[in-house]
C-alpha cells in the first residue's frame, strides 16, 4: 500500500516529540529536585553601591554553585544562599550573622569583606560550631583567636613579610618605616613585619598609623612629620586602597614620589591595583608592590570572560571593574564549602539545631540563647580535608588558613604595572618561575640577590638605586663632635681653632684632612659642621669616652678625631672601619753593646755549625791525604809532616792560601767542592758579623714589659689615654705610672729616666708612636718600637647605632686609603715614612745555624766519600793478586797488612815519578831517594845504600824492608816460596 507524503503531518508528529521530550525532562528535572537535600549557607557582605570586592565576590559565589552542580548534578545537596548585605558596618554584620544562625539556621556563613567585622563574626561562629569562610580577610590577628570553626581562604598577610624583607635586604637598606591603616587590618601586620626585620638587622626607627578616616591635611601633616625628622626614605605601605590611593596622591604633591625615595605597597593595595583611577595609579609611578601569584591557565581565562560578561548585565554602571583576586578565592571557597556540605550530608534527611542556652559568662544583648549545630565539627573537618585544583591553583588549607603561595613582585610604570620577579617561601627572590625557577629548583640557597631581580624603575623616573636615607631637612648640616686638644698635644692629628669674629670652628689636622676625602667620595653631599667637646674656657669638657657618651644621647650626629675604636665604646655606638694601624705598643731607649762583648766575632755562627765545619776541615783534608799520599811527595815523610800538611791544605782553604799541589784529577774534584763550601761560609759569615755589630749598636734597652715589673720601672702613657687602664691589667702601680701630653715632654721624660721621676719606657698607640719616632728617632735611632703590641681597633669615626652612614663611610675610607690621596694626607703632616724604620722587629739571635747550610755540607760530604770509593776500588783492583789467593797459611790479617804496607809505598807508575824514574834508568842505579832523603829500592834490587853513611846497619834496615815486602808478596801470590828459600835468598844477597 503507498502511504503519501504528507509534510504537514511530519511535522506535527515532530513537534509532538519534541514536546513529549521537553515534558519528560521537565518533571525529570522536578523530581530530582524534590530528592535533593537544601542547605542553607549565609553570606554576610558588603554589596553596597561602593563594595566593589562585595559585589564581585558574591557574583563569583553564584557562579562557582551554578558552575559546580552544573558538573556535580549526582550530588544530593544543594546549597541555599542566603545574603545579607552588612554595609561594612560592624553592628549590621554581627546582627545578620546572629540572624542567620538563630532563625535561618545557616550551616555556614561566608563573608564578612572586612578584618573588623569577621573579627566579631568569628566569635558567634565558634560559640554556635557555624563554620566562618572569609575570602578577603587578611589579617593575621584573626587566626589568634583560635577557632576551630574559622577557615580563612585568602593569603594571610603574614605570609608575604619575609617576601618584603627579601626585597629589602636585596638592595641593601638598613632602615624602613611602616605607613599602616590604624585599625585590626593594619595593627595586624605590625608585629610580624617589625619581628621578622629585627632578625634581618633591618631598623624599624618609626610606626606611621593613619586613620582611616583621616582628612587630606592629617595624612600631609603627617607624611611631612616623617620627611623632615627620619633620615630612613623606605616605606611599606600596608593600607586598604581607598586610604592609600590618599596617601600617594598627597606625597607625590609634596615632593615624596621624587628620586631617593622607595615605596612598597602590601598585597592589600596590589591585589586592587588595576581597580585604582588613572590619576593614583599615575602618581604610584616607581612603586614596587607584592600580590599573590595567580597561573594563568585556559579555565581562568574561561572564567574571566564568562564573569566579564555577567558582571556587566547584574551591574551596568561598573563597566571598568575587572577580576580580582578576592572574586577567584570566593570562588574557590564555595566549591570547596560545596564539596564538604555534600560529604557530611549525603545519608542525612536533615540539618537541625539544638536549642541550648551559652555559657554564662558570655552575654550580648537579645543575644541570649542561640542554636548549636550538630553538623558543624563533622563540616569543619571535612572542609580542612578538602583538596582541589581551583581557579588559584591548588586549594589547600592548613590549620583554617589557604597554604602559603607565591607572590609576584610589580613595578608601577607610568599608569601601568610590570612584573620584575617572584618569591617563593622556600627559594626567595628570582626573575622568573618558567626557567630560573625550574633550574633553581635544585639549590637549597635562599636567594636575596637583587640580580635576581629584573630592571626597576624607581621614583623619579630614576634607575639607578637610592640610597635608602637622607638627612632630614630638619637640621640639616649633621653636628660632629670634635675633641680638644691644648698646646703641642699631637696637634698634628687634630687641631682646634675658634674665630670669634664670625664665631665659627676651624679644624684642622690629619684626622680632619681623612674625613674631608671620605666625604668628597661619598656619591651624595653630606653637609656638616665641626662643634668642639670643650668648655667655655677652651678645655675639653671631658674625656674621649665622655665624648662618645654624649654622642650616644644624641647631642652629636658623629664624632670625627683620633678616636681609638675599643669594645666597651661599640657597646654604645657604631664605629666606621679604621683609617690608621691599630694596636698598642711599647717604645723604649736604645743603646749600644758593642764594647761589652768581646766574643761577638763567634755568634755569627751557632755552635752546632762551628762544629760541623772543624768536623769537615778535617774529613776534608784526611780525604785529601788518602787520594794525594801515593803519588804527592807533599803529603809524603814522617807521621807529624803528613798529619800537619793535611790539616794545613785544609784549614787553608778557608782564605784561599793552599801552596801544596793537587795533581789527582779524585782530589782536585774533592777541592774544588770544597771550596765552594767555604766561600759560602766565609761570605755568610761575614755578612752575619757585619749585621751582628750593627745590631748590637741599636738594641733596645728594655726588650720585655716584665723587666719593667720586675724592676718597678717607670713607664709613660698619653694623658686621658684608655692605654691607663691597659697598664693597670698588666699590674702595674700606680707610682709607676707617669702621665705626657706631647711627644716634646715624653721625651723629656724618656731623658730623666727612672731614678730621676721619668720613665724608661711609653706606651702609646701605634699612629702616636709613629709620629714620635719621626720626630726623634729619624736620624739618630735613639728609639725603638717593640713588642709586645695589644690589638685595638686603631682610629675610626663614630656614629649612632643604627646609622646609615656606617656603610657608606666605610666604603669610602676604603677608597681613600686604598689609593695616593693617604699617601699625601701622611706626608703633609707627619715626616716621611722611610724615617720610621724603627718599627722593625729586632731579634736577639741572629746566628747563622746549621739548618741553613746542612745541603752544603751534604754536597762536599758526598763528593768526598765518593772520590774515595772510587779510589779505594781502584787501588783493590790494582792489587786484587793479594785478595784473590787461596793459600790457607795466610790469614786475612797477614792481607789486610800487606795491603796497608802497599798503599804507604808510592806509586812509581804514576807520570809525577816517571821523571825520577828515568833519571835512575840512565845512571843504572837501583836506588834512589824519597822525598825527604830516605833510599827506596827499586822491585829486584837487594838493599839500598845509606843516605848518610855506608854502614852496615843501614844497608841491613833497608835491604830487610824492601825485601820483607817483596818476599811476603811473594808469598801471599806464590805459595812455593818457604821462609827456607827466603832465607837463603836474603843470605845469598848478604
Amino acid at each position: 500500500m503507498n502511504i503519501e507524503y504528507n509534510p504537514i503531518f511530519l511535522k506535527f508528529m515532530v513537534c509532538c516529540w519534541c514536546l513529549v521530550i521537553l515534558l519528560g525532562g521537565i518533571l525529570a528535572q522536578i523530581t530530582k529536585n524534590e530528592s535533593n537535600i537544601v542547605v542553607k549557607v549565609g553570606a554576610v557582605i558588603d554589596v553596597s553601591s561602593n563594595g566593589t570586592v562585595g559585589k564581585i565576590g558574591l557574583s563569583c559565589i553564584n557562579m562557582s554553585l551554578s558552575d559546580f552542580y552544573l558538573s556535580h548534578s549526582h550530588y544530593k545537596t544543594r546549597i541555599q544562599l542566603i545574603l545579607r548585605d552588612s554595609h561594612k558596618d560592624v553592628v549590621s554584620a554581627a546582627a545578620h550573622a546572629l540572624d542567620l544562625i538563630k532563625n535561618e539556621k545557616v550551616q555556614a556563613i561566608m563573608g564578612p569583606i572586612t578584618t573588623i567585622e569577621t573579627n566579631f563574626v568569628i566569635q558567634l561562629g565558634d560559640k554556635a560550631h557555624v563554620p566562618i569562610v572569609t575570602f578577603s580577610a587578611t589579617s593575621p590577628s584573626l587566626a589568634s583567636l583560635q577557632s576551630s570553626y574559622f577557615f580563612q581562604i585568602s593569603q594571610n598577610d603574614s605570609t608575604q613579610v619575609k617576601a618584603i624583607t627579601s626585597i629589602i635586604q636585596a638592595f641593601g637598606w638598613k632602615q624602613v618605616v611602616p605607613i599602616y591603616v590604624d585599625n585590626s587590618f593594619g595593627e595586624g601586620l605590625i608585629p610580624y613585619l617589625t619581628s621578622v626585620l629585627q632578625q634581618a638587622y633591618i631598623q624599624v626607627p618609626y610606626l606611621s598609623a593613619i586613620s582611616l578616616s583621616a582628612n587630606d591635611d592629617a595624612i600631609t601633616q603627617e607624611l611631612y612629620k616623617i620627611m623632615t625628622t627620619i633620615p630612613a626614605r623606605v616605606f611599606i605601605v600596608h593600607m586598604s586602597p581607598s586610604l592609600g590611593s590618599k596617601l600617594f596622591t598627597l606625597a607625590k604633591k609634596i615632593g615624596m614620589m621624587n628620586q631617593g625615595y622607595v615605596w612598597i605597597v602590601t598585597d592589600g593595595m596590589a591585589n586592587l591595583f588595576n581597580s585604582l583611577s588613572f590619576n593614583v595609579r599615575e602618581s604610584m609611578e616607581g612603586v614596587l608592590g607584592l600580590r599573590t601569584y595567580i597561573p594563568r591557565t585556559k579555565k581562568l581565562d574561561d572564567f574571566r570572560v564568562r564573569w566579564k560578561r555577567k558582571f556587566i548585565s547584574d551591574n551596568p554602571k561598573l563597566v571598568d571593574t575587572n577580576l580580582n583576586i578576592f572574586g577567584i578565592w570566593a570562588y574557590d571557597a564555595t566549591i570547596a564549602l560545596a564539596m564538604a556540605i555534600e560529604k557530611v550530608g549525603i545519608g542525612n534527611t536533615k540539618f537541625d539545631y539544638n536549642e541550648s542556652k551559652t555559657s554564662s559568662n558570655y552575654y550580648m544583648p537579645n543575644f541570649e540563647k542561640f542554636g548549636i549545630s550538630q553538623n558543624g565539627e563533622k563540616l569543619s573537618e571535612a572542609l580542612s580535608n578538602t583538596r582541589f585544583n581551583g581557579l588559584s591553583g591548588d586549594f589547600n588549607v592548613v590549620g583554617g588558613k589557604l597554604q602559603a603561595s607565591i607572590y609576584e613582585i610589580i613595578n608601577v610604570i607610568g599608569d601601568g604595572e610590570k612584573r620584575v620577579g617572584f618569591w617563593t617561601p622556600d627559594k626567595g627572590l628570582s626573575r622568573n618561575l618558567d626557567t630560573e625557577g625550574l633550574i633553581r629548583s635544585n639549590n637549597s640557597i635562599y636567594s636575596t640577590s637583587k640580580n635576581d631581580l629584573g630592571l626597576i624603575m624607581w621614583p623619579g623616573d630614576m634607575n639607578s638605586i637610592p640610597k635608602g636615607w637622607e638627612i632630614p631637612t630638619i637640621g640639616k648640616k649633621l653636628r660632629i663632635g670634635v675633641p680638644v686638644k691644648n698646646g703641642d698635644n699631637y696637634t698634628e692629628f687634630l687641631h682646634i681653632t675658634r674665630d670669634h669674629s664670625t664665631n665659627s670652628t676651624l679644624a684642622t689636622g690629619f684626622c680632619i684632612d681623612v674625613f674631608k676625602a671620605v666625604v668628597e667620595v661619598l656619591p651624595y653631599a653630606l653637609p656638616y659642621e665641626f662643634v668642639p667637646f670643650a668648655k667655655s674656657d677652651g678645655e675639653m669638657a671631658g674625656t674621649y669616652n665622655d665624648l662618645i657618651t654624649q654622642l650616644y644621647y644624641g647631642n652629636f650626629d658623629a664624632v670625627v678625631g683620633d678616636v681609638t675604636i675599643i669594645a666597651n665604646r661599640s657597646d654604645y655606638v657604631d664605629f666606621t672601619m679604621p683609617y690608621t694601624e691599630s694596636g698598642v705598643t711599647m717604645v723604649v731607649l736604645m743603646k749600644d753593646n758593642r764594647k761589652k762583648n768581646a766574643w761577638a766575632f763567634l755568634k755569627p755562627l751557632t755552635w752546632d755549625l762551628w762544629v760541623t765545619t772543624a768536623c769537615s776541615f778535617v774529613f776534608i783534608g784526611f780525604v785529601v791525604w788518602v787520594l794525594e799520599h801515593r803519588i804527592n811527595k807533599d803529603f809524603r815523610g814522617p807521621t807529624s809532616h803528613q798529619i800537619g800538611t793535611s790539616l794545613w791544605f785544609s784549614f787553608s782553604t778557608m782564605v784561599f792560601a793552599q801552596r801544596e799541589r793537587v795533581v789527582s784529577n779524585l782530589a782536585r774534584f774533592v777541592v774544588v767542592v770544597w771550596v765552594f763550601v767555604v766561600l759560602i761560609l766565609v761570605q755568610s759569615y761575614t755578612a752575619s758579623l757585619t749585621s751582628l755589630l750593627t745590631v748590637e749598636q741599636l738594641r733596645p734597652a728594655i726588650t720585655d714589659v716584665n723587666q719593667l715589673l720586675k724592676n718597678k720601672m717607670n713607664v709613660g702613657y698619653l694623658k686621658g689615654s684608655f692605654v691607663y687602664g691597659i697598664l693597670k691589667e698588666m699590674n702595674f702601680q700606680d707610682f709607676q705610672l707617669i702621665t705626657y701630653q706631647s711627644p716634646k715632654e715624653c721625651n723629656e721624660l724618656f731623658i730623666k729616666g727612672s731614678a730621676n721621676g721619668g720613665i724608661d719606657a711609653a706606651f702609646d698607640e701605634v699612629p702616636y708612636v709613629k709620629h714620635f719616632l719621626g720626630i726623634y728617632s729619624c736620624s739618630s735611632s735613639k728609639y725603638a718600637m717593640v713588642e709586645p703590641r695589644f690589638k685595638t681597633g686603631g682610629f675610626g669615626y663614630a656614629f649612632p647605632k643604627g646609622s646609615p652612614l656606617v656603610a657608606d663611610i666605610s666604603r669610602a675610607i676604603l677608597n681613600v686609603t686604598q689609593g695616593g690621596k693617604m699617601r699625601t694626607i701622611e706626608n703633609a703632616w707627619f715626616k716621611e715614612s722611610r724615617c720610621l724604620d724603627s718599627n722593625t722587629e729586632i731579634s736577639s739571635n741572629n746566628s747563622l745555624g746549621l739548618e741553613s747550610f746542612w745541603g752544603l755540607f751534604l754536597i762536599a760530604g758526598i763528593a768526598s766519600l765518593l772520590a774515595l770509593l772510587i779510589f779505594v776500588v781502584t787501588f783493590l783492583h790494582q792489587h786484587k793478586h793479594i785478595w784473590l789467593n787461596n793459600n790457607p797459611s795466610n790469614s786475612i790479617w797477614r792481607r789486610i797488612e800487606v795491603v796497608f804496607r802497599m798503599f804507604d809505598q808510592r806509586d812509581l807508575s804514576s807520570h809525577t815519578f816517571k821523571k825520577t824514574e828515568n833519571i835512575n834508568e840512565s845512571s843504572n842505579n837501583p836506588y834512589h831517594h824519597d822525598d825527604l832523603g830516605a833510599v827506596e829500592v827499586s822491585p829486584g834490587t837487594p838493599y839500598p845504600p845509606s843516605p848518610f853513611s855506608q854502614t852496615e846497619s843501614n844497608v841491613s834496615f833497608y835491604g830487610d824492608f824492601s825485601q820483607n815486602i817483596d818476599m811476603d808478596v811473594m808469598q801471599i801470590t806464590n805459595p812455593e816460596v818457604s821462609p827456607v828459600n827466603n832465607c837463603e835468598i836474603n843470605s845469598q844477597a848478604t
